[in-house]
């Protein structure tokens, strides 16, 4: 879980990486092979996206309390 924007960052950096390995991947390697798969990178993918969308979303509420 996000909990605060250094680990916003780290995740948003985490993302770009998994994002250029797939793209790598796919351009490489058309079928499959041992180790991590594209549906496995997919996956930590999926993941990251919704803990930085709850953090996003927390922010929201929070500024909106605000005003």
């Amino acid at each position: 879980m996000i909990a605060n924007s250094s680990e916003y960052e780290k995740a948003l950096d985490e993302l770009r990486y998994l994002n250029d390995w797939l793209e790598a991947l796919s351009t490489k390697h058309t079928g499959s092979e041992k180790g991590m798969t594209k549906a496995g990178i997919r996956k930590m993918m999926a993941r990251l996206h919704e803990e930085l969308a709850v953090y996003e979303g927390a922010l929201e509420m929070a500024q909106k309390r605000v005003s």
